[in-house]
């Protein structure tokens, strides 16, 4: 099983990392990268760094394996390894659907010097960040599967990048960036599950602005939380 969440792990970056930049620069000319920082100490510093960890932490889980580090207690159960296969096939097929829905407007970063198009179609009309749901899905799956320690630290650094990044990077963004157009997703649509992490009411800086001003809230946005990066 090791071996296997090792291959499934390789497949997963290379479908949702390479493959999809790779269609991008055929679609657009353009790879979709925007890169990866932070002012250190900040919010967006330590969701780079925490993605960073959850990344290497995912691969040497099951390298951990190989080399003989033994899964903990029950979980070494043939079902809950054969669930974690069936959950991350499954992530790593729903990662890369997210990603193409977003189209054009999929990127690894935010460019601060760009206005993107807010994606609702699809997944995202279940839920706003479908793709990270589905990195979510996909860690729990190589988790089970690999269910030693390191794969926990994993999970956890994930979890943690993704909770702070979109929490407290990019949704503070697209607010100034879209004003009510994003105000309004927020209250329908929730945050990684359905209906789980809708806002309660219209963001009041939110609903001041019109489409009309997104383009100058943008410029607010950019001085509130630059620099600013989204994962995928």
């Amino acid at each position: 099983m090791n071996v296997l969440a090792l291959t499934l792990y390789g497949l997963y970056l290379l479908v949702g990392f390479v493959a999809r930049t790779l269609i991008q620069l055929r679609r657009t000319g353009d790879t979709g990268f925007r890169g990866l920082s932070g002012r250190p100490g900040s919010a967006a510093w330590f969701a780079g760094i925490a993605f960073v960890i959850a990344l290497l932490a995912g691969f040497a889980a099951p390298m951990a394996g190989v080399a003989g580090l033994d899964p903990m207690g029950a979980m070494s159960a043939g079902w809950v390894q054969a669930l974690g296969l069936v959950l991350a096939a499954l992530g790593i097929v729903f990662t890369l659907a997210a990603q193409v829905r977003m189209g054009e407007q999929w990127r690894i970063g935010i460019g601060l010097d760009e206005t993107t198009e807010l994606v609702t179609s699809g997944a995202f009309a279940l839920v706003r960040n479908p793709v990270f749901t589905a990195m979510g899905l996909t860690a729990v799956g190589l988790a089970l599967l690999t269910p030693n320690a390191v794969a926990v630290v994993a999970l956890i650094a994930l979890v943690l990048a993704l909770e702070l990044q979109v929490r407290i990077v990019e949704e503070p963004y697209l607010r100034a960036l879209h004003g009510t157009i994003y105000a309004d997703y927020e209250v329908r649509v929730g945050r990684f599950l359905p209906h789980v992490g809708t806002a309660r009411t219209t963001d009041p800086a939110g609903a001041a602005k019109t489409e009309a001003g997104a383009t100058s809230g943008h410029a607010d946005a950019v001085a509130a939380v630059s620099p600013v990066r989204k994962l995928v």
